[in-house]
């Protein structure tokens, strides 16, 4: 195999290999995990996800594309189990899946219950990176 040929070869693995490391994937949420985002100012998107919610199903794919999305690859996205978790919802005085929390450092500046248009969604997210 010429040189030449291993270098086109390589080239969009490299492509590929810089897109990814850009985005951050959703992380389960933990009151660490929170805290240390806002300590370091970073801009945050909680998201109460249950399983079973058609809602936050319609949400899923949205919220996916904002983790991988270059644009917002400083956005930290917490996701939290709306099944497990009632002492971090009690934290985030969330009562309902499908709740969308977005924060600037330690600044709640937004939050929406149950949208599920993905221009609302990234408008919300947006929100925090201002």
């Amino acid at each position: 195999m010429s040189r030449t040929f291993a270098t086109v070869l390589c080239l969009p693995l490299a492509l590929i290999a810089a897109t990814t490391a850009s985005a951050q994937p959703i992380r389960p949420f933990s009151f660490g995990a929170l805290k240390a985002a806002q300590a370091a100012g970073k801009p945050v998107l909680v998201d109460v996800f249950a399983p079973w919610c058609p809602t936050c199903r319609a949400q899923a794919p949205t919220i996916d594309a904002l983790a991988t999305d270059p644009s917002t690859s400083s956005l930290v996205i917490l996701r939290v189990d709306f099944d497990h978790q009632n002492s971090e919802l009690a934290f985030l005085h969330v009562n309902k899946q499908a709740t969308l929390i977005a924060y600037k450092g330690k600044a709640e500046v937004g939050r929406a219950l149950g949208i599920t248009d993905p221009d609302q969604i990234k408008a919300l997210a947006r929100s925090a990176l201002r």
